[in-house]
């Protein structure tokens, strides 16, 4: 974290937080985690993802109580997915206390994570390196020894252009070495970073520490130039920067990015460029129950200055804009969170996080949802110990209009899990999306994943047999699996009300379940039957609608068929040759 040497800690706690204008919860989308304090942000782009990693501070901690590490992943910058803690103090044998702030980078396929901790023989902080083969982890010590011992904190890590990568850290000093290509050595002696007052800007009036620099080093390049952005001045603490023509000084002093403020007397920053935008990482306690022991981890856009200097940035409510939108249409993890309100999360059984603890009236926001021509159905995966609740569909605020509501039943157990479904009306355009959940007292029930599916062409839902003139039939609206669809006349009612969701299934409501359209028994041949069923996302289960009318199976190639080209009601369907007659088109609806 950008944790304070133990004992300029002490002298902190002792101190009062500066008077800050706190954000509003009621109105922020900053600080963008919500469901567990977080510190000391670090984030990596990688294949298009921003993955951020984050210190955790313990609920109700009156000092530096910190035990675990956490990371978050985003593709817009404002939908924040919960990967859970893939490395804590357990993770080294040899650690005691004091999971502070660390970064992580990635090498040659494996991401290597550098943290500081204090040993459990010794007592003295160290710095140990985990790796992992995904930038979510599971990370394991790659040591089982630390990397560097010298009391000191705040590990940064660059590789720079040549390959040669370089590890900073220090409070209330500045050291580096050179990592090896394998990022788990290094050669040549560790090397202190002299703090000249031109370097890292003078101290008024401390002839101790005659400089600003205090920790969280957070070192980059940026064309021919070298930044190292960094904690100042004890306490409270506000972000400075230093440039450099190289990786190792020497160092100039450019200046304040971030006043002190934020109802936490210290901060850490994160700089890195995604999309085309450049963004700041810093943290606050704007939280409820939050200050300088429950501090949580905000992120400001920005645009550097034509010479290259960073400008000066305030804490805002707002954050950064979102980056294009977010796809309904695909399964999102529930975790997937814009701005929560009253839930946590936790690790499912299967692997992977869920959100819980879920009372009536907690809700979460999911900004910029892209609806498009509209939604006609909804399904999430939940599991309830108790007799569920409601899942509210809103849309534009959490008090905005209505546009589905689904029922949850018991399922006999927090991880027993099944899905469940319901009709949507009025989701279109890209809208901010409200899951708020209702029901009785204690805790309702845990929720997995969900997914929209997108109305056929559009608001109609129907799939019309060009040929025939008539549309795609469940007999009797039978909601049992293996039904073989036919085609009636058009009724816009139960069995034809038709979805093709973005990851290609075709789905409809017969009665109050939802099936999708099936290849029986995964069938490639002419003449398989065309069947609902359970839906489970397999390939005999996703098809393409295409340009020309026609509907693929991807698992067989072959077409929807009207059998025998008939145009009565009652006609069977079945996959076939594509060849393009009109029994083989389709219109939607």
């Amino acid at each position: 974290m950008a944790a304070l040497a133990l004992a300029f800690a002490f002298a902190a706690a002792a101190l009062s937080p500066v008077a800050d204008p706190s954000p509003s919860p009621a109105r922020a989308d900053n600080p963008i985690i919500q469901t567990v304090y977080t510190a000391d942000p670090a984030p990596l782009v990688h294949n298009d993802r921003v993955y951020l990693y984050t210190g955790h501070d313990e609920d109700g901690s009156t000092t530096f109580d910190m035990r675990d590490w956490r990371v978050w992943s985003s593709g817009d910058m404002v939908n924040w997915t919960d990967h859970g803690s893939p490395l804590s103090l357990e993770t080294f044998s040899w650690a005691g206390a004091n999971a502070w702030a660390g970064q992580a980078i990635e090498r040659d396929g494996k991401f290597y994570w550098y943290v500081p901790v204090s040993e459990r023989a010794t007592g003295q902080l160290a710095i140990g390196v985990a790796v992992a083969d995904s930038p979510t982890g599971p990370f394991r010590d790659a040591l089982g020894h630390p990397l560097v011992v010298n009391g000191e904190i705040d590990p940064s890590v660059f590789i720079d252009d040549d390959g040669q990568a370089y590890l900073y850290w220090g409070n209330p000093n500045l050291w580096y070495v050179k990592l090896n290509a394998d990022m788990i050595s290094y050669s040549g002696a560790v090397t202190q970073v002299p703090l000249t007052t031109e370097g890292f800007g003078a101290r008024p009036g401390s002839t101790e520490r005659p400089t600003l620099y205090e920790e969280g080093p957070w070192v980059y390049k940026r064309g021919s130039l070298y930044y190292n952005v960094f904690a100042a001045q004890c306490c409270q603490e506000f972000i400075a920067y230093s440039t450099a023509p190289t990786a190792t000084g020497p160092w100039t002093y450019r200046g304040t990015v971030m006043p002190a403020q934020g109802n936490a007397f210290t901060n850490h920053a994160g700089v890195i460029d995604f999309k085309g935008n450049s963004y700041f990482f810093y943290h606050n306690g704007a939280l409820p129950g939050g200050g300088g022991f429950t501090r949580s981890v905000a992120v400001e856009q920005f645009t550097y200055n034509a010479d290259g200097t960073i400008p000066q940035m305030n804490m805002t409510t707002a954050g950064a804009p979102q980056v294009g939108t977010l796809n309904p249409y695909v399964r999102q993890e529930a975790e997937t969170i814009a701005w929560a309100n009253g839930v946590e999360t936790e690790w499912t059984a299967a692997g992977g996080m869920n959100v819980s603890w879920i009372e009536n009236g907690d809700s979460i926001k999911v900004k910029g949802a892209a609806f498009g021509t509209g939604a006609r159905q909804f399904t999430a995966r939940v599991a309830s110990a108790t007799s569920g609740g409601n899942i509210e569909l809103r849309v534009d605020g959490p008090n905005g209009p209505v546009v589905g509501t689904c029922t949850v039943s018991g399922t006999g157990g927090w991880q027993t899990w099944a899905d469940v479904s319901c009709p949507v009306s009025g989701a279109t355009g890209t809208r901010d999306l409200y899951l708020t959940f209702t029901g009785g007292s204690g805790y309702l029930f845990n929720v997995d994943w969900w997914r929209f599916d997108a109305a056929a062409g559009g608001s109609g839902g129907d799939l019309q047999a060009v040929g025939a003139g008539k549309c795609l039939n469940v007999p009797n609206a039978s909601t049992q699996p293996g039904v073989q669809v036919q085609i009636l006349d058009c009724s816009d009612g139960p069995g034809q009300q038709w979805t093709h969701s973005a990851t290609g299934e075709l789905s409809v409501y017969s009665g109050d379940s939802r099936l999708c359209l099936d290849a029986w028994d995964n069938g490639t041949a002419n003449g398989t039957q065309a069947v609902t069923w359970s839906c489970h996302g397999g390939t005999n289960q996703q098809w393409n609608v295409n340009a020309d009318g026609t509907i693929t199976g991807v698992q067989s190639g072959l077409c929807l068929d009207v059998s025998g080209a008939s145009t009565a009601n009652g006609a069977l369907v079945h996959l076939w040759t594509c060849h393009g007659g009109t029994n083989q088109r389709w219109s939607l609806q």
